[in-house]
């Protein structure tokens, strides 16, 4: 699969307190592209006003980096890319959600829906446990049209602990995705939803340590396609540096 679209950002800035954080400000104006030969090789690249942001997943590892940080390399087993349960892939979708279970029903843009929800298993949360984190809960909702089966709404919650180092408080990052999905067009048969948005909460807190930050998100899809030709695993092999330190980890 390959897709191309356009997103405009916006976020406010990391502010003190348990208030309700307003976001304000103008929109930064980016575009991505995306390739994906399975479920496990797949490869990103996001641009927003000059800030470039790739990941991608080789089969093995998944990894990001960005113009401004280093990158970084994923325990445990390769990690599906958020955007794809953003109506972008439904054969993912659909895999994730097979364990999960059905908790209620609800509105979403004037479609009655069904919620399903699913908890990451303790076994999944441990592989991905690294050094300096440990991810205390991960629970997913998927929001989907009684009439249609199609996703509407997609809701991701995260739990993690930055291990204290001597002399150190812990601290907790969570964070909280909110993806409203829309305009679903036929491709090849196939329904792929073509616009959406999404808002992002950060919440940082510890005995004294407490900040909120939130993050606005408008996508649109202007192309996708199936079966591309011409696209080796090598498309989707992690950068030099990140493949070395893997090596030398093992």
């Amino acid at each position: 699969m390959y897709a191309v679209g356009q997103l405009k950002m916006r976020s406010s800035e990391m502010q003190p307190g348990d208030d309700n954080v307003q976001i304000r400000g103008n929109y930064e104006v980016g575009g991505f592209v995306l390739w994906q030969k399975n479920p496990d090789l797949w490869y990103l690249e996001l641009v927003v006003s000059g800030f470039k942001v790739s990941a991608g997943s080789d089969g093995k590892v998944s990894w990001n980096q960005s113009s401004s940080q280093p990158g970084r390399a994923n325990r445990g087993p390769p990690r599906l890319l958020r955007r794809f349960f953003q109506g972008l892939d439904p054969r993912c979708t659909a895999s994730l959600f097979i364990e999960s279970v059905c908790v209620g029903e609800r509105r979403v843009e004037e479609e009655e829906c069904f919620i399903l929800k699913l908890e990451t298993s303790s076994t999944a949360l441990k592989a991905q446990r690294l050094d300096e984190t440990e991810i205390i809960h991960h629970t997913i909702w998927g929001y989907f049209s009684q009439r249609t089966g199609l996703l509407m709404k997609f809701e991701d919650e995260k739990l993690v602990m930055m291990k204290p180092s001597k002399g150190r408080e812990r601290v907790f990052w969570e964070t909280s995705v909110k993806s409203v999905v829309q305009d679903y067009n036929e491709i090849d048969g196939i329904k792929i939803a073509h616009s959406g948005k999404t808002i992002t909460t950060l919440y940082r807190y510890g005995k004294s340590i407490n900040h909120k930050r939130k993050v606005e998100e408008t996508w649109r899809i202007d192309d996708v396609d199936f079966n591309i030709s011409g696209l080796p695993n090598e498309t989707f092999l992690p950068p030099a540096d990140l493949k070395r330190e893997q090596e030398q980890q093992k």
